[in-house]
């Protein structure tokens, strides 16, 4: 049968659009394959339709009678790059790539990938080979800015909360707070029995898969859960029998913190974007960290109609109160964990900075994938920090006098602990999930003390001010190219970094 590229996006989070395929200008052998990524809907706030995360699949068939051989070589361009919610990302971006969606752990990356002329473009060789007793081939090959979570393994993971048994921890308990737009649950696991409350949410924004490993590896550690039960299979050696049903091995840090805190986590606050391979937004075009609060009188904010997901979630909150807060994503610019704040909100002190301080440290210390240096500058007056009032960190910060952290992991490669040929990845996401138990332990005594004494933290737990400008820090300067820092911006406010743009 004679060549042919078909491109679709037509599964769980896809995201692409085929513009058309022709002969590439320079090597004919080549085949240049046209895409442009399909943006959100419009956000009526921010009046932009973002739009950076992409997901395809790309089958080539033919290539056993293609006359160059079992192989072909495709250059994949995306066209419309440059009118991303943030095109200033691309460089040091690496696409990823697997034959196997649904492997969490197969995905590598094309470390040629290339950002020019508001295109970025990457080429991948397809091939097909047959052995004496195998066959080899990528004749269909998965693209991705970060590897899915789809939502079919969101309902594993909350079906495998739904049986686990951690009597020790007290009942572990599967509630929905409400449904989303589109009529999915927003699922929230509690578990553990403390005075303190800690609330977890994860993956606002619908692209940032990595905040669902994340919330995968925190669930499986505090619930005890088998090793790859969402994958389908268990490492047998961590389950034991106790009269007809399955006990889990807790770690004692686990019994601890389970006694300690109740424990309230949304694995996934967006399903509804996360389906439609949506970057920020779910089914109303609404970015959800933009929902906790009415900045603006002629915009309310939650509202059912818009934002059921932070409405029934915040209702939640203000029934139980919050004493500690983590709210999970992924940032596409910078190339490192990093702890944001809710800095000058009305509410900050010198308490909710010594907390945030000691938390960064403590987190930093249990895993080296974190560091409190780079990330993004934070508010410098409470005239600034009342604009961002309708961020989720600053308005639970605010509303309960408590400390709350906005946790961001790159899509790119990790510089903290570099590794080019998989960069940050879905494992890595799972490991730090794991370890946010031991910041939590650590910052325990100080959230709601009495004496005073979050005064007397060591020096090493001290607040440090993050920079966006990590290339002036020989830490974490890159061997080569340049770094050019976007314009003064919080929260990864897109309107800060580009003029409005609404995009069709």
């Amino acid at each position: 049968m004679p060549l042919s590229v078909s491109i679709s996006d037509a599964f769980d989070g896809g995201n692409i659009k085929f513009i058309k395929q022709q002969p590439n200008a320079n090597d004919p052998r080549i085949i240049d394959v046209i895409l442009q990524i399909k943006p959100d809907l419009y956000t009526e706030l921010e009046e932009i339709c973002h739009m950076q995360y992409f997901s395809f699949r790309s089958t080539v068939s033919g290539l056993a009678d293609h006359d160059e051989g079992s192989s072909v070589k495709l250059k994949y361009i995306l066209q419309n790059a440059h009118k991303v919610s943030y095109p200033e990302a691309w460089p040091g971006s690496t696409v990823c790539y697997s034959t196997n969606v649904e492997d969490a752990d197969g995905w590598r990356r094309v470390r040629d990938t290339f950002y020019t002329e508001g295109k970025l473009t990457w080429e991948f060789t397809h091939e097909h080979h047959h052995g004496t007793t195998t066959t080899t081939t990528t004749s269909s090959v998965y693209f991705s800015y970060f590897p899915p979570y789809s939502y079919s393994r969101h309902l594993r993971l909350v079906a495998q909360c739904a049986t686990a048994n951690a009597a020790s921890a007290g009942a572990v308990v599967v509630s929905s707070l409400g449904q989303s737009l589109q009529g999915r649950e927003i699922e929230c696991i509690t578990t553990g029995t403390g005075p303190l409350t800690c609330w977890i949410i994860h993956r606002q924004h619908p692209g940032e898969t990595m905040a669902e490993h994340f919330a995968e590896g925190l669930l499986t550690r505090l619930l005890g859960l088998p090793d790859k039960c969402v994958d389908g299979y268990t490492n047998k050696s961590n389950n034991n029998k106790t009269d007809g049903e399955e006990a889990y091995a807790l770690d004692e840090q686990v019994q601890k913190l389970t006694q300690l805190y109740t424990f309230y986590i949304v694995p996934c606050m967006c399903p509804d974007g996360g389906v439609l391979g949506h970057l920020r937004t779910n089914a109303a075009g609404a970015n959800l960290n933009r929902e906790w609060a009415t900045v603006k009188d002629d915009y309310e904010a939650p509202t059912l109609e818009r934002s059921p997901e932070v409405y029934h979630v915040l209702q939640r909150m203000d029934e139980t109160g919050v004493d500690c807060f983590v709210d999970v994503h992924g940032d596409e610019e910078l190339p490192f964990n990093f702890i944001a704040g809710a800095e000058m909100v009305p509410q900050w002190s010198p308490r909710l900075q010594a907390l945030h301080g000691a938390f960064t440290a403590a987190f930093s210390r249990a895993n080296s994938d974190v560091q409190p240096h780079v990330g993004y500058p934070p508010c410098e007056t409470e005239e600034q920090a009342l604009k961002y009032m309708n961020v989720a960190t600053n308005q639970v910060v605010n509303r309960f006098d408590c400390l709350g952290v906005t946790l961001e992991m790159p899509f790119k490669d990790c510089l903290s602990n570099p590794d080019p040929e998989f960069g940050w990845t879905p494992a890595r996401s799972r490991r730090l999930g794991s370890s946010l138990l031991d910041p939590l332990e650590y910052i325990h005594p100080y959230l709601r003390s009495t004496d005073s004494n979050w005064e007397h933290l060591p020096l090493e737990d001290a607040y440090i001010s993050p920079t966006d400008d990590y290339q002036s820090k020989d830490e974490f300067a890159p061997g080569d190219g340049e770094f050019s820092m976007l314009k003064k911006r919080f929260f990864s406010d897109v309107m800060e970094i580009h003029k409005k743009n609404p995009m069709q």
